[in-house]
């Protein structure tokens, strides 16, 4: 039923952007992205996390009311960790407020080991989107978030993310130093009891003008029935942006 809805819901996205103002059309192709390092490598839901030290690389290319936001996570080893290839759709774009819909479709890696040898494995997830996103000022965003993760292959998990994330972007430390952070409270709701309620700060710093930045993640399990329990995880990076 889910899935339907979110088709739907895709479907209509669509035959709105055949309605745009002349305006939009003139919007220019826009290309940003980061490489980062992480100690520890948390997942887009971060209630997850590879549990060693990673490299990730993302991406964004927009058009008009269209973007592809696409990431990728290698371990050390060079062996994959996650691949995620986003199609969002922005049904409504305003300066302070939007609505958009959008469709994953990811690649999840995992090392199983046989004895005298470690066979990699990847599962494939499909993940429909509904969000909104709420902008008080430029340096002041509420963030709502809904997915349905469905797993594809034998040994997935499906389920539901629900997921708020306040951002406070680019905050003025002395003349040179910028901080950027953000709190999130997110909700699974998994089959094979992946659920819980979980909350996840987020704190970054950089140097003005200068395309580097250092930051720490934390998550804490408020109450959940998964086994074992993830408890308390961090993470901590650096990231070059471009």
């Amino acid at each position: 039923m889910r899935i339907s809805f979110c088709l739907f819901f895709f479907v209509i996205s669509n035959l709105t952007f055949s309605k745009e103002n002349a305006d939009s059309s003139a919007t220019k192709l826009k290309f940003n992205g980061n490489v980062s390092f992480n100690t520890n490598g948390m997942a887009p839901i971060p209630a997850f996390s590879l549990g060693e030290p990673a490299l990730i690389g993302a991406f964004s290319l927009q058009k008009r009311r269209f973007s592809y936001d696409g990431q990728i996570a290698y371990g050390l080893n060079l062996r994959p960790w996650i691949i995620d290839n986003w199609l969002h759709y922005r049904i409504i774009y305003k300066p302070k407020f939007e609505l958009r819909t959008g469709v994953d479709f990811a690649m999840f890696f995992s090392e199983i080991d046989e004895g005298d040898h470690t066979i990699l494995q990847g599962q494939q997830y499909i993940t429909f989107e509904i969000a909104t996103i709420f902008k008080f000022s430029p340096k002041s965003i509420l963030s709502l978030m809904y997915w349905s993760d469905n797993g594809q292959d034998y040994g997935t998990i499906s389920g539901s993310f629900y997921n708020i994330v306040y951002e406070r972007l680019d905050i003025e430390i002395g003349k040179a130093l910028l901080l950027t952070g953000s709190l999130q409270l997110f909700y699974l709701e998994y089959t094979g009891n992946n659920d819980g309620l979980f909350i996840s700060p987020r704190i970054a710093a950089a140097i003005k003008k200068i395309p580097l930045s250092l930051f720490f993640q934390a998550t804490q399990a408020l109450t959940t029935n998964t086994e074992p329990n993830p408890g308390f995880r961090w993470n901590a990076g650096l990231a070059y942006m471009f």
